[in-house]
């Protein structure tokens, strides 16, 4: 009997839990970019990302909720850095909104 990992893998794709929030702006067989954006207040359903790379194109903060822990995160516009593979939930607790594109590693 074989399992279908498939779809259990894209039901927490970002893109398809936030289609709203989430868009693919390129995919090869190596890498996926995503683009993120959202406004004050604004929260995300729990998702998946593989390691990724984060550019921030606006500086914004956020709460992250990661394995039952939450912690806070201020990102600087066009401070790249670097993200190991993760589920979790986002929201958005700054007074501006979340701009970024995620280059996610296949």
């Amino acid at each position: 009997m074989s399992t279908d990992t498939t779809s259990a893998a894209s039901s927490t794709d970002p893109v398809v839990t936030d289609p709203g929030l989430y868009s693919v702006v390129f995919e090869n067989e190596r890498v996926r970019v995503l683009e993120y954006r959202d406004e004050p207040g604004d929260r995300t359903c729990e998702h998946t990302h593989p390691d990724m790379v984060i550019i921030p194109l606006a500086t914004f903060r956020r709460r992250l909720t990661v394995d039952g822990r939450t912690v806070e995160v201020e990102k600087t516009l066009h401070e790249a850095g670097w993200v190991d593979a993760q589920t979790h939930i986002g929201e958005n607790i700054g007074d501006v909104p979340t701009h970024a594109l995620f280059v996610e590693l296949k």
